[in-house]
Formats: structure tokens, C-alpha cells, sequence
């Protein structure tokens, strides 16, 4: 028993000496915050569609996004009083608009690099890149290294046609269809039709492509139309991007991430 006993005092006090010798866990860096100027975009206006597709595995990447932690629209302020104009008026008409990515940060857009350099990771290519050469996307221009989502007054947007139905989620694995398809053959999407889907990296989404007529040409001007009343302008490449002018932070990229606490109270 005189045995046991000094066996487990032993085993005691060298546990007691790697405890006090062992060094203390290293402190959680703790995450940036959004400056003053920026808002959840629900404060400002909670009547705008918000499907953030970055926080789905339904990208271009086929998983969702380095830093969006929760699907979240954050805009600087003028950005988003701006939206508010816009969705006052496009509710008296029976539409709403539909935000899909709003400010980004940097370490998404550092994702984006990641992914855009590895050729052999082509598992979207089928719906977002159907006619583009993967190693092309960075002299085409669908990949930068800067975004100006990261400056915060940039956001991607569709029109819905109001009673909103709900858009399903996406299923990994499940058969892609390429996003310039008929609009009946793409994946399901509440917006109006646009002649593409989001995210389509294809000269379609030209905003004025001249492919692109009737109705679908026209609620592209619509969308342009309404937006640019209230001071967005739109980016002529993807008919769903637009920038707030003049920009509150036109010279700085932020990486704050895609979080309500990033803009708490706001």
C-alpha cells in the first residue's frame, strides 16, 4: 500500500512541475471590427432580400467563403441609405431588391486568388465558367487581388418580382447547369429574369451585351436605371455589380469579417 501511495504522489508532483513549466496558450488575436461609417444593411432598410451566397457552398469555389461568418449585408452607411431609396421606390412598383455580396473582405478576396491559381480545381466550372479557361480568369479580369467590395460601398444585386418565393438551397454535388442558360434550366433563383445568373463568368453578363434582348435586356436596365437615380454606378462587365459614389473609404481595403458583431450596435 506504502507503495502505491508514494507511486501516485510521484506521478502528482511531476504532473504539477509540467503544469507549472508549461507555457500559457497564446491569446486569440482578437478579430477588427468595421470603422465608424459602416452598418448592418437590415437596420437601414429590413424589407431588402439578403441571399449572401459566400456563406454557401454554392460559389464558384463549391464551398463558402474565407472571413463571411454569418449571411450578412454590410454596407457603409451612404451605401445603404442609398438602397433604401432605391427599395422605397422599386416596392411601389412590386419589385425588391435582392442582395447577394455586399462589403467582402480581403481574405475572401485572398481565397479567390487561392482557388483562381489552382488549375486543377474545377468542380463549379460547369454552371459559373462553362466557356472560360481557368488559367485565363486573372487576364479576363474574373479575378483581382483587390476588390473594391473591400472598400464597402460596392454590392452585387438583382431585382425580385414581388410576391418573393424562396429560393432552395443549394445541394453539393448535385448537377450543375451552365449560369447562361434559359432561365427554366438554371439553378432556381427568385430574381427576375437577367439572361444569366449570378456570378456568371461569361461575356454575357455584359450589362449592355447586345445578345441579350426583350425581356431580359430590359430588367437589366431597370435594375441599371434605378440604381444609378440614387448614385450607384455599375460595373459594365456583370450586370449585378454596383458602386456607391463618391465612396466613403475609396483608398482602403478592409478585412474585418462578414459578422454581426463586426458591425454590433449599427
Amino acid at each position: 500500500m506504502r507503495t502505491v501511495l508514494r507511486a501516485l504522489a510521484t506521478a502528482a508532483a511531476t504532473l504539477l512541475v509540467a503544469t507549472a513549466v508549461s507555457p500559457a496558450p497564446a491569446q486569440a488575436r482578437p478579430e477588427p471590427k468595421a470603422p465608424e461609417g459602416f452598418v448592418a444593411l437590415r437596420s437601414v432598410d429590413p424589407t431588402i432580400i439578403q441571399e449572401m451566397r459566400y456563406t454557401t457552398a454554392h460559389t464558384f469555389l463549391g464551398e463558402r467563403v474565407d472571413g463571411y461568418r454569418q449571411p450578412v449585408c454590410i454596407l457603409t452607411r451612404p451605401a445603404a441609405r442609398a438602397l433604401h431609396l432605391a427599395q422605397k421606390r422599386l416596392l411601389r412598383q412590386g419589385y425588391s431588391l435582392k442582395v447577394y455580396d455586399c462589403y467582402r473582405p480581403q481574405r475572401a478576396v485572398d481565397h479567390f486568388v487561392r482557388w483562381a491559381k489552382d488549375l486543377d480545381d474545377q468542380a463549379m466550372k460547369g454552371e459559373f465558367y462553362p466557356l472560360v479557361d481557368k488559367s485565363r480568369l486573372f487576364d479576363d479580369g474574373y479575378i483581382a487581388e483587390k476588390s473594391g467590395h473591400s472598400r464597402g460601398s460596392t454590392v452585387d444585386l438583382t431585382l425580385v418580382r414581388l410576391p418573393a418565393l424562396p429560393t432552395r438551397p443549394y445541394r453539393p454535388g448535385e448537377r450543375l447547369t451552365p449560369c447562361f442558360a434559359p432561365k427554366s434550366e438554371r439553378f432556381p433563383d427568385s430574381s427576375v429574369d437577367m439572361g444569366t445568373g449570378y456570378d456568371c463568368f461569361d461575356t454575357l453578363s455584359h450589362t449592355d451585351d447586345p445578345r441579350t434582348q426583350g425581356a431580359q435586356r430590359a430588367n437589366r436596365q431597370f435594375l441599371k436605371r434605378t440604381l444609378t437615380d440614387v448614385g450607384f454606378v455599375n460595373l459594365p462587365e456583370e450586370w449585378w455589380h454596383f458602386a456607391h459614389k463618391p465612396e466613403l473609404f475609396p483608398d482602403t481595403y478592409f478585412d474585418f469579417p462578414v459578422d454581426r458583431r463586426s458591425v454590433a450596435g449599427r
